[in-house]
């Protein structure tokens, strides 16, 4: 395989990641706008947000190997279509029915492809070693939260159509990814003696098993802090820091998102342990300042709480992702990433809505006071265990395998 196309395929499948973050954060500013227009409560808004890593979860359950046997660009191709057809369902809907069925067909786009894309940023990356991988691969996440809400945000506010046009922008994006993605090369079938593939539980080598729980637990907490930013952040904008304009809860919420990118191309160097031993901390700092914010209804507070949030989460995800693009074998690497993955994905749903919940019932700065305790004790928890529990293992694999075209 040629150079050029290699580095082609490695920025196709980055904008897998890309997209498939940014259409999953999309509806998060346009959430207002259906609270007013249907009349939907806070815990209606949850379950839609809640639905997606829900169907995510199904999907990698039942699907989180089938790349590692037909194929990256199989695979890849299959999700981004679904992301699509899930985006053009929110653009086109009429009623809060075709939201649910756009955020399931979402979670099972990306279900399909987000382990696929970050495996195969490592496969084409060339000498540029796992941990770049593991920081392009969490920058093209970032950058995709960033488009979602600040896209969205101007476009709610400043364009017609509110409840649409961010819908059709991203579907215009999706499919030029999927062009992108069919241009990449066809991966070999995994390796020898993995057989034909079959719907079967992911299983993890045990001598793995240590490294997949502390990633899982530093990407869970990320995600877990994400899912309160993300499922109830425009609300707090307008709510407690008394915001009416999009483009500004917008833009509000992209600070977070943008400090993560840059935390990954800061960290990428930073050995794995130590960057989620670190972002648990500033986690937990987070989710104390969200707190305070939502008491004071500071702009100042809730600004300084997004820029710390990115730095928690941009180290944790950074770091859960060196953990196992470091360690895992090839002929596992998508199933082991989809474990993670589904670990982190369903404790961001439950989150989601218990938060949502009990926002319904109790109000919004009831809801972060309650959630403020467990998130901060998770992400304590995940500092412990990535300094006592993931010692370096022996490594399983013999380094990242390329992958050998088969054909166009």
């Amino acid at each position: 395989m040629s150079d050029f196309r290699r580095r082609t395929s490695f920025w196709s499948a980055a904008s897998v990641a890309m997209l498939a973050l940014w259409a999953s954060g999309a509806p998060s500013i346009v959430y207002p706008v259906y609270a007013h227009d249907w009349g939907l409560t806070p815990t209606v808004i949850t379950s839609i947000f809640a639905v997606y890593p829900a169907a995510l979860v199904v999907v990698m359950i039942v699907f989180g190997t089938v790349s590692d046997y037909i194929g990256r660009r199989a695979t890849l191709l299959l999700g981004t279509a679904a992301i699509g057809v899930g985006v053009l369902l929110f653009a086109v809907a009429p009623d809060v029915g075709w939201l649910f069925a756009g955020r399931i067909l979402q979670g099972v786009g990306v279900g399909l492809a987000m382990a696929p894309a970050s495996a195969a940023m490592v496969e084409f990356n060339g000498r540029g070693g796992t941990a770049r991988a593991s920081s392009v691969n969490t920058m093209a996440t970032a950058l995709g939260l960033t488009l979602a809400t600040v896209v969205a945000g101007a476009l709610v506010q400043y364009a017609p159509g509110p409840r649409q046009l961010s819908y059709w922008v991203v579907f215009g994006v999706a499919i030029l990814v999927l062009v992108g993605v069919a241009c990449m090369p066809r991966h070999e079938r995994g390796t020898e003696g993995l057989g034909r593939w079959r719907p079967r539980p992911i299983t993890v080598p045990r001598t793995l098993r240590p490294i997949v729980a502390s990633a899982a637990l530093a990407i869970t907490t990320g995600f877990a802090v994400g899912a309160v930013l993300l499922s109830l952040g425009a609300q707090i904008a307008k709510d407690l820091i008394h915001s009416e304009n999009a483009l500004v809860s917008g833009l509000i919420l992209a600070i977070t998102s943008v400090v993560i990118g840059v935390t990954a191309l800061l960290a990428r160097r930073m050995p794995a342990r130590t960057s989620i031993a670190v972002g648990g901390i500033v986690a937990a700092v987070a989710v104390g300042l969200l707190a305070v914010s939502a008491t004071t209804s500071s702009i100042v507070v809730f600004i300084t709480t997004s820029v710390v949030a990115g730095v928690g989460y941009g180290m944790l995800f950074l770091g859960g992702l060196g953990l196992v693009n470091k360690h895992a074998p090839a002929h596992h690497r998508a199933g082991t990433l989809s474990m993670v993955y589904l670990v982190a994905y369903l404790a961001q749903g439950l989150t989601a809505v218990a938060v949502g919940a009990t926002a319904t019932s109790l109000g919004l700065r009831v809801a972060l006071d309650v959630a403020a305790p467990v998130l901060i004790a998770l992400a304590v928890a995940t500092s412990a265990v990535a300094l006592v529990v993931a010692r370096q293992p022996r490594s399983l694999g013999a380094g990242p395998a390329l992958a050998s075209p088969e054909g166009a």
